[in-house]
């Protein structure tokens, strides 16, 4: 009786030992909530794509999250190769010395596999790469392991199908920006908050510090700023419809210049399958059209119905405020263009605010006066030649610092992040920081304080 008690019991061991990843069948608890014995931590409520994002939990705004990243040696020694072939060089980078090589590629880092874990529980197989264009190869070329992350939490579900529509409270994808080149750890937050204030779209922000385990136990990589994606939910969540072609352009046809055009260079983000430009193309003949001199009016009935104007002006005087070099007037990129379905015109939203809030670098920021812009950047050029446009430009820079951007507002604002921030600043290791003492990071809280009542003054002067 015990021998074949024996053979039953290896039966079953050798037809479990066996069983495929796909047949493993997922069942629901008492409250709704899906389980299963490799999936433990999976609910309904955390997992899954059938809840709306819960903003309240990832975009917590007095908190500082922590996130643990685990993924396989094997993988992170792959994820490292790929990395100094999309950047360019073998020097430097993660864990390296030396300076990397001067040449970068188009194409974005390859997705791995990682074990994902929040407040005690565990996201499987989801995928992350590490994102950035030049803050990511310079980052990478200077050896600082502190790079920006992208998190795709369905990224393999055609591997693991019992995964299929994996989110994070609700959210398909996740950046994870390491502050680069920001000793304040806030300006990429701060920026985009103030844009949304004003009403402009943007993508929400929270603060997080992130422990990545590649095999040797878990390393503190420092304090990284939460960035909703924007083709993910920020157009479900501040538009009436996410439908609409969304656009990422990058290149010089993101100039929207003269004889600049080029479908290429305009990212699709949605809707990628439909070879359907004619939106973009619209905006690019609109506002480089000859009429805008010999029959303004019909110029600008042209470019309304193509582009919010409105819309552009607001975020171009907030934007001129806060000062940021990084975008439109001095660089081909940092911006989408969403043709919203309620208007059938598109739509601005600023993006990668890190190098904002500062005096500036390399050309500087934008004047008030826009004197210095030239016909290159038609979309600023063209448009505050206008009257009409110059006018409800001045109306808005006068609004934001009226409205939104309040000096002693945002001082209080930087004084809260401050306290939130300054342990785990403190805390940052060398060769995972931008930070070379504790006073970098008081000083840069400092700098910005002082940035604040400066550029409301700065402003009112331009005004009288």
């Amino acid at each position: 009786m015990n021998k074949y008690f024996l053979i039953l019991f290896t039966f079953i061991l050798f037809v479990s030992s066996c069983r495929k990843e796909e047949d493993i069948i997922m069942t629901e608890d008492e409250d709704g909530n899906s389980t299963s014995e490799e999936y433990p931590d999976w609910t309904t409520a955390t997992h899954t794509k059938n809840v709306d994002p819960n903003y309240d939990v990832v975009f917590n705004q007095t908190e500082v999250l922590r996130f643990d990243i685990v993924i396989d040696s094997d993988d992170w020694s792959d994820m490292q190769t790929n990395l100094a072939s999309v950047v360019g060089g073998s020097g430097g980078g993660p864990g390296g010395g030396g300076p990397g090589g001067t040449t970068s590629s188009d194409e974005d880092p390859s997705w791995y596999k990682c074990s994902f874990n929040y407040n005690g529980k565990e996201w499987y197989n989801v995928g992350v790469r590490y994102k950035g264009n030049s803050s990511l190869q310079s980052a990478y070329q200077s050896g600082n392991n502190k790079l920006s992350f992208k998190l795709d939490f369905d990224e393999f579900e055609d591997s693991y199908p019992l995964l299929n529509n994996q989110r994070f409270y609700g959210f398909k994808q996740l950046n994870l920006n390491n502050n680069y080149n920001d000793q304040s750890l806030m300006r990429e937050k701060v920026a985009a908050d103030l844009f949304r204030a004003f009403g402009l779209a943007s993508a929400q922000t929270s603060f997080c510090v992130i422990y990545v385990d590649n095999g040797s136990g878990p390393q503190y990589y420092g304090v990284y700023t939460i960035v909703e994606e924007v083709d993910d939910t920020v157009l479900d969540d501040q538009f009436d419809s996410g439908s609409g072609n969304l656009y990422k352009p990058d290149g010089d046809a993101a100039a929207f210049s003269a004889g600049s055009y080029d479908e290429s260079e305009m990212e699709k983000k949605s809707n990628e399958t439909e070879a359907d430009y004619s939106d973009v193309l619209a905006l690019y003949t609109a506002i480089n059209s000859s009429i805008r001199t010999s029959d303004t009016t019909l110029w600008k009935i042209n470019l309304e119905a193509a582009f919010n104007v409105d819309g552009f002006v607001k975020w171009l005087a907030a934007n001129t405020v806060i000062q940021n070099w990084d975008t439109y007037g001095n660089m081909t990129h940092n911006y989408f263009l969403y043709n919203n379905p309620a208007d059938n015109k598109l739509t601005w939203i600023p993006w990668d605010n890190n190098e904002s809030l500062e005096d500036g670098k390399m050309q500087g920021s934008l004047s008030f006066g826009m004197t210095e812009v030239s016909s290159s950047w038609p979309l600023i050029r063209y448009i505050i030649d206008q009257q009409e446009y110059n006018n409800r430009y001045e109306y808005y820079l006068q609004k934001f610092v009226d409205e939104v951007f309040i000096a002693s507002d945002l001082q209080d604002s930087y004084s809260t992040y401050y306290d939130m921030l300054k342990d785990y600043a403190y805390a940052e290791e060398s060769g995972y920081t931008y930070l070379n003492s504790d006073n970098d990071f008081d000083q840069a809280v400092n700098t910005l304080k002082t940035h604040a009542s400066t550029r409301v003054s700065a402003t009112n002067s331009f005004l009288q």
